[in-house]
């Protein structure tokens, strides 16, 4: 496995990620950013964060199995949330277990959440990119 994922001694401990991923691989692999749309290009989820960020992530490992790569591969992940407050975390928590179940994985690569007004299509509430590296 070309990732090792770590948490530092002085920095604190998140459940839900490492904070540093260490990659030994030689091949980079960048997932574009994924939306809640299905297969076919269908809205998945409009107005519910968890299903949309469920769907973000099995379009995620779609993305990965098609170039022979799984998350334990992904290196960093990067999320963008319309119009986020710290409310909706147990929604975007949600969305993560579902796919996380669904999948048989624990995605704990270090993420970066940012908020924005909008994403490229009004009933977007979230799209995550990835960054694995494979041998």
């Amino acid at each position: 496995m070309a990732i090792t994922l770590v948490n530092p001694e002085g920095l604190p401990k998140v459940d839900i990620y490492r904070q540093v991923s260490v990659a030994t691989g030689s091949k980079l692999v960048f997932i574009a950013g994924q939306v809640a749309r299905d297969a076919d290009g269908g809205r998945v989820g409009e107005g519910d964060l968890a299903a949309q960020v469920e769907q973000c992530y099995l379009n995620i490992a779609t993305a990965l199995a098609e170039v022979g790569a799984s998350f334990d591969d992904v290196a960093k992940l990067t999320v963008y949330l319309v119009d986020w407050t710290p409310d909706k975390m147990p929604l975007f928590m949600e969305g993560i277990a579902r796919a996380s179940a669904k999948l048989g994985i624990t995605p704990l690569a270090p993420f970066t959440g940012i908020g924005v007004a909008a994403l490229a299509e009004p009933d977007l509430l979230v799209e995550i990119e990835a960054t694995a590296v494979i041998d």
